[in-house]
């Protein structure tokens, strides 16, 4: 029994959820996701609550049952109130900016990065701070991960690309050596 998948989805008000030909659409002022439901789950919605119950009594249905319960609750929350990831560059010369429907990175590489921006994301960046929101949480933190992935953090001066409450263990480094004689 999924702890999560027997939990009642409570919709707010202003929000249309609708299941059709094993098609979740999920509408709100926050824009509209859809998502193709996996044969082994069924999702009903009826007095303003989602539930998800699976299908039928297998171990794949099991496992997918609170899986299928989160994805509808993250859309519901998405299109409600975006999610935000925010990005923090550091290192001396590194800089940041948008160009067009690219971001484009200057991380230390003898040339640019550019990595292009997927609809339905909001990039902005504001000096060394990369801040990512949108609707759906996969797309966020698929994008804020592959930006992440150009620089990500070295462990002795603490530069590269990290998200803003990761936390960057610091080696010592070298030593000097001490003159004996």
């Amino acid at each position: 029994m999924s702890r999560i998948g027997k939990k009642a989805i409570i919709i707010p008000t202003g929000t249309e959820v609708t299941v059709s030909d094993s098609c979740l659409t999920v509408k709100a002022k926050g824009g509209t996701l859809k998502r193709q439901l996996h044969p082994a789950i069924i999702v009903s919605v009826a007095n303003g609550e989602a539930s998800v119950a699976p299908a039928r009594e297998t171990r794949l249905a099991r496992a997918l049952w609170g899986t299928y319960a989160a994805h509808v609750r993250n859309m519901i929350e998405g299109v409600n109130k975006p999610f935000v990831k925010k990005l923090i560059v550091e290192g001396i010369g590194y800089k940041v900016e948008i160009t067009g429907k690219q971001l484009k990175l200057m991380v230390g590489f003898s040339h640019p990065v550019f990595i292009a921006i997927p609809d339905g994301l909001g990039v902005a960046v504001d000096k060394s701070i990369i801040t990512v929101s949108g609707a759906d949480l996969e797309q966020v933190g698929q994008f804020s991960a592959s930006v992440r992935d150009v620089k990500k953090p070295e462990p002795y001066k603490g530069k590269g690309i990290r998200y803003e409450n990761e936390v960057v263990r610091r080696k010592q480094g070298k030593k000097a050596a001490t003159a004996s004689a």
